[in-house]
């Protein structure tokens, strides 16, 4: 059972799961939208949130907390630069999960997660 367990596993080693969510946080700051399982999407949504809040402090502090967590000097700018200065105001929900469709193959539940 995971009554008040903290975090899903995905099926996942946690250094295969910390390289998910890593490549994920990436391709969510690159495009701004992906489209992926629900579990997984629920998962992301703490991770890039986390990102863009500490992002949106400003600094080479926070260029260096962020490049600590994602490794991609192009995504890390933009974070900086361009998406978190959007939020400043913002209290948390920076992403937005949308559910589409049940996948063919496997019927797994899958869902859209967006930047607001």
């Amino acid at each position: 059972m995971r009554h008040k367990h903290g975090y899903r596993k995905l099926g996942r080693t946690s250094s295969h799961r910390a390289a998910l969510l890593k490549n994920m946080a990436i391709a969510v700051i690159k495009y701004e939208k992906i489209e992926t399982t629900l579990p997984k999407a629920k998962e992301l949504r703490g991770y890039v949130e986390k990102l863009i809040t500490k992002a949106g402090v400003g600094g080479d502090h926070a260029h260096k907390t962020v490049f600590a967590a994602l490794q991609d000097k192009e995504c890390t700018k933009k974070l900086v630069n361009e998406i978190a200065p959007k939020y400043v105001e913002r209290n948390g929900g920076y992403t937005r999960i949308i559910k589409t469709r049940i996948r063919k193959g496997d019927a797994a539940p899958m869902a859209f997660l967006e930047l607001v």
